[in-house]
């Protein structure tokens, strides 16, 4: 495999965990936009205990998607109390405030970025991706993953059957930086450099851009909503210095045509009878 597919399926794998921590958090009916904060305190930590403490991958990758879960239940439990347009705004100045943090934080480099770690493999990416893929699927079989549904679609209705909304709210968003610190970990020892312009706002809005239009109702809306639109600039290479501008009015046209995304329920329904039919 030459080294730019190998990069490419590598940017799907972590942009496939990017799109699950964001569709954890779109799950409960709140948009997040401080995912790369996340990602960066997973892919900051974990390198720091590999390059300067001499800590093996596995360890140190679960020691920072647990800092992210962490500082995410610390910061959920003041952010989820905005509403709208605050909340949106709540977890991008968090996001800001964490990747200005690491710029001047001489002990991970600085403005300078980390480097020295070693690599993690496309393979083990790829585990990753079919670990949380499953737990995925598992939670939304769960009472637990009903209750986040039904805080979805009406909250004031979750709470009159006796759904504890908070709890709900707070532990997804959690779970979503915990995925979030797991991307960011992956990414950091696949790169072997990191600074922290790799985790500006952009890598929150695109997280976000790919469950939205790959479908919030379902998380498979979220892999496909990844795997497409990471491919997407990609086959639109050839347009060189037109290409950002296609991909745009792609974007928007199918915002326009499909603004409940790419699958629904009512779609995967419809393809789980039709294959019910086939012979």
């Amino acid at each position: 495999m030459n080294i730019y597919l190998e990069g490419v399926l590598a940017s799907i794998g972590i942009n496939i965990l990017l799109a699950l921590s964001a569709y954890a958090i779109l799950a409960t009916d709140r948009l997040s936009l401080g995912n790369a904060g996340f990602m960066a305190i997973g892919a900051y930590v974990s390198s720091y205990l590999t390059v300067n403490v001499g800590w093996e991958l596995l360890p140190a990758l679960a020691a920072g998607a647990l800092a992210a879960a962490l500082i995410g239940l610390l910061v959920g439990l003041p952010v989820l109390r905005l509403q709208g347009i605050y909340f949106v705004m709540g977890t991008l100045a968090f996001g800001e405030i964490v990747r200005t943090f690491f710029q001047n934080f001489e002990p991970t480099g600085g403005a300078y970025g980390m480097r020295g770690m070693f690599g993690a493999s496309l393979e083990m990416i790829y585990v990753f991706v079919a670990v949380f893929l499953a737990l995925f699927v598992a939670y939304g079989m769960s009472r637990a993953g009903r209750a986040s549904e039904a805080v979805r679609d009406d909250d004031e209705a979750a709470r009159s059957i006796g759904i504890n909304v908070v709890s709900v709210r707070l532990l997804s968003f959690a779970w979503g930086a915990l995925i979030a610190g797991v991307a960011g970990a992956l990414f950091a020892h696949y790169a072997l450099y990191i600074e922290s312009g790799n985790f500006n706002f952009l890598v929150s809005a695109n997280a976000v851009l790919f469950v939205i239009l790959g479908g919030v109702q379902t998380v498979w809306g979220a892999l496909v909503g990844a795997v497409l639109f990471t491919l997407l600039p990609e086959a639109l290479r050839f347009l060189a210095d037109w290409r950002l501008s296609v991909y745009g009015v792609i974007l928007v046209a199918l915002m326009a045509l499909r603004p409940e995304g790419i699958l629904t329920r009512n779609l995967l329904r419809a393809l789980k009878r039709r294959a019910g039919r086939s012979p």
